[in-house]
């Protein structure tokens, strides 16, 4: 495994702060049904963030990027359904 350098680390912390601040931003304004939508991209983002560089998915072999991906994948249907039943409920 490569050895990540401590900024790397300080780099992509400060993009999660940002990436929260950005959620709680997301949350105070009134964007009606794009509020799910703008906060489980943001919730993605923080995701890919987490798994590349602390759980080093990044600088692994190819079979535990393609674990990865599936996991990935497997979110996004996730995602998916949980978007379709917030669309399809009435009131």
């Amino acid at each position: 495994m490569a050895t990540v350098a401590k900024n790397t680390y300080y780099k992509v912390t400060a993009a999660l702060f940002v990436l929260l601040a950005a959620t709680v931003g997301v949350s105070l304004l009134p964007l009606g049904a794009f509020s799910i939508v703008a906060a489980l991209t943001i919730a993605f983002a923080k995701a890919a963030l987490i798994v590349l560089f602390f759980m080093h998915v990044r600088y692994s072999s190819r079979l535990t990027m393609l674990f990865a991906a599936a996991g990935f994948f497997w979110l996004v249907i996730l995602f998916f359904f949980t978007f379709s039943d917030y669309v399809t409920r009435a009131g």
